[in-house]
């Protein structure tokens, strides 16, 4: 048999196996049971406009904040990361690699209840909020700080040389020349971490929050509570989607975008 006619053949095998599996869970499924726990209309109208106005303002908000102060410290990291002096370079390759190596709620937790056990209940503005946004901008400026090093370091040096040969500051180059070709090459993965970071919002629950401060997770997990179903989880999960998919497809655009300039 030959390769191409054995790779449809597994294909049509693969295809058959996961049509048979959906086949079996519609049959097998109590929808009944389903749609009363996760699809009750009376417990999905309870959310609005709250969930809204509430939840899905603050999970933007919150990812705003983390992003910009996350991309402005990525910035000073990337630049020590790349800087002629071992000092910075130990320090900015240390901050990174430990940062990237804890997991970002552990970080949410130590901002959020165990910097105010360290030093005496002293928090940042906006309380345990606030310290779970300092906490994500530390996390997230670990890894787009390797993501602006990498389009630094993509610029051809000549443009670099070009400038230093016409009497440019090498301040003033990496500020005028150098930086603003290295962001537009960084556009997609900084706008892939811009959604990872909408989800990782959800990871402030941990830490509690008061009413008006709750993102789309907590204000559905407390409604789910409430109401001792599942429809919020449901409803949350459709924001969540609603939200981050046009930000997906944009950045599959502007790869291709860039490709094509290529």
């Amino acid at each position: 048999m030959k390769h191409s006619t054995r790779h449809r053949v597994v294909q049509v095998v693969l295809y058959g196996l996961l049509l048979g599996a959906v086949v079996l869970a519609a049959i097998f499924a109590d929808w009944g049971l389903l749609k009363e726990n996760f699809t009750k209309s009376d417990v999905a109208k309870q959310l609005f406009p709250d969930v809204i106005t509430v939840g899905v303002r603050n999970t933007i908000v919150y990812t705003v904040i983390s992003f910009l102060g996350g991309l402005a410290l990525a910035l000073v990291l990337a630049l020590m990361r790349l800087s002629t002096s071992r000092p910075y370079r130990w320090l900015g390759t240390i901050y990174v690699e430990f940062f990237r190596g804890l997991p970002a709620l552990l970080v949410i937790v130590f901002f959020g209840l165990g910097m105010p056990l360290a030093f005496q209940g002293w928090q940042p503005p906006g309380g345990f909020v606030g310290s779970g946004v300092v906490a994500l901008i530390v996390v997230s400026a670990a890894y787009m700080a390797e993501t602006l090093r990498a389009g630094i370091q993509a610029v051809p040096k000549g443009q670099t040389e070009a400038a230093r040969s016409l009497g440019m500051s090498s301040t003033r180059t990496t500020m005028t020349i150098v930086l603003p070709q290295a962001f537009r090459i960084v556009i997609p993965p900084l706008t892939n971490e811009f959604v990872l970071l909408i989800k990782d919002t959800a990871l402030l629950s941990t830490i509690g929050m008061q009413a008006g401060q709750r993102e789309i997770t907590t204000y559905v997990r407390d409604m789910m509570s409430a109401n001792v179903n599942a429809t919020p989880l449901v409803v949350g999960a459709l924001f969540y989607i609603i939200i981050t998919i046009p930000l997906t497809q944009l950045v599959s655009w502007m790869e291709r975008r860039q490709q094509r300039a290529r």
